[in-house]
């Protein structure tokens, strides 16, 4: 898209990034309506039909916005550029129900009651971004050839065909497919927890936890959780009231421990999503900026062959594929004999470690970038420079991307289970969100207005994309000692069982021990 906005449309490229991120803010904050109406209201499974369809008509849009005489950008510039954004972001639209409702729903095939299954779909996280790894390598090298040497239009064909063909594919297992009723709005139970422990702020909590209302688990099918000693404040909705009749025993007055518990994970998750907004920022310039610096190097691969500029993005694809098969294939099982935990690290320590490698994948970046500006012939610089920083890029994808949403997945409540992946994709998108917003505003401090040359010219060579790395760099280092800090405070889901207490962390543990980082 950055070479698209820029090329074709003609546009600057500090607007061609704003518009990116834009888009890319949009895409990923629209899995959070759509996993809104999954949980609650259309199901999983009819999420992803209707979002497949309407994913499918954009990508028509694209396609006959290319392909018909009249609608080309050298016939109607102003009429192509507004059935291209049409399309983007009716692509956007069906990418709001199709990526948050797809994952879950492969998720919900396997049982977490069933000791093998739940190992198994620790592994499934892992495979899934394996899979969409090999889609996007696949996007940047096969599709890109296509854009580069047939043309767009033929790119978009493909696109939709593609598409189409999924939709077929997971409409033939329909028969076979474990499925979860929707149960209404997920967020009203939260609420009425809310609600019903300020209603009795006033009440003395019980000096002992079991004295609080819980439902017993041979009388519902929901996982139960054990209750935790955080935000106790929440915990006044479970006192049971004595005497008043139904009115103190209605579900606005009284809570059981489970749904207690659930607000209390749902409100945990705030800082966590907060401190991971940075990681967010950073994952976005592998998408604008380093691909607009792999455009303006030498690209040629032997004499006749120049390596498309998106297709640089297949570094960052291939080093996260890698990172993730060594992950669950060599690493997370000597972890697992090592620390005798079923994940062998705590989620939140392999987000952390992804962290890490972004911050230090910024550094390399501008001392990258340092080198290209000071070189005689910036044009005549390897774009294989910049493999280093779109390595440990998909290195720390490997590690917090599929963190994040492993975490947003088991983390929630049972109930919001699609909103929980909307809410992974969320800190993606608000990350390119800020993206634009820091852009905005470095340019506007160092131009001192518009008045002089600021970090961002017309183009790279007018630019210091190295000093806005490491501005990127150092608000992710102070943001990782913020980050350690929520992580060490959180307590993680603890299930109640008839005969034991599964901890979503490590395994088979007391509720004492579901806690730490």
């Amino acid at each position: 898209m950055m070479i698209y906005l820029t090329k074709v449309l003609h546009e600057e490229m500090k607007f061609a990034a704003k518009n990116v991120n834009y888009w890319t803010s949009v895409t990923t904050l629209m899995p959070l309506l759509g996993g809104f109406l999954a949980d609650g209201y259309l199901g999983r499974f009819s999420t992803v039909l209707y979002s497949t369809i309407i994913y499918l008509a954009g990508l028509m849009v694209l396609a006959i916005s290319q392909l018909a005489p009249r609608l080309k950008p050298d016939h109607n510039l102003h009429l192509h550029e507004t059935l291209f954004f049409v399309g983007i972001y009716l692509v956007s639209v069906g990418t709001g129900g199709h990526k948050p409702a797809l994952e879950s729903f492969g998720a919900d095939q396997f049982d977490d009651s069933h000791a093998t299954e739940r190992v198994q779909k620790m592994s499934y996280f892992n495979w899934w971004n394996c899979a969409l790894c090999l889609g996007v390598l696949l996007g940047v090298t096969i599709i890109v050839y296509l854009q580069e040497r047939v043309g767009w239009g033929a790119a978009d064909v493909v696109l939709a065909g593609v598409m189409a063909a999924s939709l077929v594919v997971f409409l033939a297992g329909w028969r076979f497919y474990r499925y979860r009723v929707p149960e209404g709005n997920p967020l009203t139970p939260l609420v009425r927890v809310v609600v019903a422990a300020a209603r009795k702020w006033h009440l003395e909590l019980p000096a002992d936890a079991n004295e609080l209302y819980e439902l017993k688990p041979q009388n519902i099918k929901k996982r139960l959780l054990c209750h935790t000693d955080q935000l106790r404040f929440l915990d006044k909705a479970a006192i049971v009231e004595h005497g008043g009749g139904e009115e103190r025993c209605g579900a606005w007055r009284l809570a059981t421990v489970t749904q207690v518990e659930e607000t209390k994970l749902a409100m945990a998750m705030v800082p966590i999503w907060v401190a991971t907004l940075p990681f967010g920022i950073t994952a976005a310039q592998v998408s604008t900026f380093f691909i607009k610096q792999g455009s303006v190097m030498d690209r040629h691969l032997g004499p006749h062959f120049v390596l498309p500029p998106a297709s640089t993005f297949a570094f960052a694809a291939i080093a996260m594929i890698i990172t993730v098969a060594i992950y669950d294939k060599v690493l997370e099982p000597y972890l697992q004999r090592l620390t005798g935990r079923d994940r062998g690290i705590s989620i939140l320590k392999r987000i952390g470690v992804g962290i890490a490698f972004a911050i230090v994948a910024m550094g390399v970046a501008a001392s990258v970038e340092r080198r290209r500006l000071r070189n005689p012939s910036p044009a005549d610089m390897s774009v294989f420079w910049l493999l280093p920083q779109f390595v440990l890029m998909g290195v720390g994808d490997g590690f917090a991307l599929v963190g994040l949403q492993e975490y947003f997945y088991d983390q929630v409540p049972d109930s919001m289970r699609s909103l929980g992946i909307g809410l992974y994709l969320s800190v993606i998108g608000a990350g390119s969100l800020l993206s634009s917003l820091v852009i905005t505003a470095v340019d506007h401090v160092t131009s001192h207005g518009g008045r002089t040359a600021g970090w961002f010219g017309k183009d790279l060579n007018s630019s210091r994309l190295d000093l806005y790395y490491w501005l990127l760099a150092c608000i992710g280092l102070v943001n990782l000692v913020f980050y350690m800090v929520v992580a060490t405070r959180y307590s993680y889901k603890t299930i109640k069982a008839a005969s034991r207490v599964v901890d979503d962390k490590a395994g088979d543990v007391e509720c004492a021990a579901a806690s730490g980082y």
